[in-house]
């Protein structure tokens, strides 16, 4: 099949953001639906670029919001996965498949859910997507937010939308524990009150607060924190919502600052490095984000969350090399969870370690010997690394 130079040059406008370069190379009847050799169409790469007005437009031309690339990730997902809570909305308006599962066998929501991105959380159980939905390890977006997460004020967040929109905290994963066991072993507090029914609705100005936020009236929400801070500057927690409000409205530099002064009255308070880092991904600087996840490692180098959420970001940034060696420290502190074991596959994959991938998948079905999810991914790095013509 010849192809087109002009399909190539649609992947490439569309993923760097130009308009009206994607606009000419349609005019031109150029293939929408062109795929590059890692099955991705120009809409995906708008997704994962993060280009809204290319990602709308395209799909006014056709684009199918429900083609999958050859790791069988859908745009949705990627949406989910990434934050975009924007993206992710406009998509339910074009046909978007919101039970669709990646290769982990996860809907968008538990992606969202793992990484905090409450909006996100919000916009996908608005969308219907499934709750009490399983992955292939055992795990529900609960589980999600609960092992992966920190049980700070914005997992606390993620797990009050999930129990309000009818998650099940007793579904058990494959070791036999469910939501609420992990939050016990986890000491996450305020997630165990949750469960037991004690504080869902929490304070009365923080349930005005989550309110404005669920509602989207961010300027209110602001204005009451700012009169809350007449009376006691002093509560860290409101530094969080007037944080997080903020980034909703993209002043995701005042966000930091709001950020900044919680960790100035309590500087043990880590979870305010989280938010940080996440405006600094979302401002697209990669370094402060990597700097802001190292300064927390360092003054709390028992915790394994800020670990895992960095290699999450590397591989975000297609680092993989550096995801592996952040996976090894965890493996160090916790070798047998099979989650961490598949993530360090998928980057050694990434970087044609296939062997040792191989190894990491080994060792992760020896402790869950009845997942196919684990099988399947040393099959198939059995199958690159023949292809590759290397001897494991």
């Amino acid at each position: 099949m010849t192809i087109d130079f002009s399909d190539k040059r649609l992947l490439s406008a569309s993923a760097s953001g130009d308009v009206e370069q994607v606009r000419m190379l349609l005019e031109k009847k150029v293939s929408i639906q062109y795929k590059d050799e890692f099955g991705q169409t120009a809409f995906m790469r708008s997704v994962l670029s993060n280009h809204f007005a290319i990602t709308e437009f395209l799909l006014k031309e056709g684009s199918n919001p429900n083609h999958k690339d050859s790791t069988g990730l859908s745009p949705f997902i990627a949406a989910g996965a990434n934050g975009f809570s924007a993206t992710l909305k406009l998509m339910t308006r074009f046909g978007a498949d919101v039970t669709g599962v990646n290769r982990f066998g996860g809907t968008a929501l538990l992606p969202s859910s793992e990484k905090g991105y409450a909006k996100t959380v919000q916009y996908c159980l608005e969308a219907g997507v499934p709750v009490n939905h399983v992955n292939k390890l055992g795990w529900t977006a609960l589980h999600e937010a609960v092992i992966l997460g920190d049980g700070g004020h914005l997992y606390t967040l993620v797990v009050r939308l999930l129990l309000e929109a009818g998650a099940d905290f007793q579904v058990k994963d494959r070791q036999g524990l469910n939501a609420y066991d992990h939050a016990y072993q986890l000491k996450q507090t305020t997630i165990i009150e949750l469960f037991e029914g004690n504080s869902i609705e929490g304070s009365s100005g923080e349930v005005n607060l989550s309110s404005f936020y669920k509602k989207e009236n961010y300027d209110e929400g602001l204005e009451m924190v700012e009169k809350a801070f007449s009376t006691d500057k002093n509560n860290g927690e409101r530094y969080f919502w007037k944080g997080l409000m903020l980034q909703e409205t993209k002043a995701y530099s005042s966000a930091i600052t709001a950020y900044r002064k919680a960790i100035e009255l309590d500087d043990e308070d880590s979870q305010f490095y989280f938010y940080i880092a996440n405006c600094y991904r979302l401002l697209e600087q990669p370094e402060e984000a990597l700097n802001v996840f190292d300064k927390a490692i360092t003054k709390n180098p028992a915790a394994s969350f800020f670990l895992y959420h960095k290699s999450n970001y590397l591989r975000e940034l297609g680092r993989h090399q550096e995801a592996v060696c952040v996976m090894n420290r965890l493996l160090e502190k916790s070798p047998a969870r099979p989650d961490y074991l598949f993530h360090k596959a998928n980057s050694l994959r990434a970087i044609a370690s296939h062997s040792e991938a191989i190894q990491a998948m080994d060792l992760a079905i020896a402790l869950d010997t009845d997942n196919k999810l684990f099988t399947e991914h040393k099959n198939r790095s059995i199958e690159l690394l023949n292809k590759s013509g290397k001897k494991g």
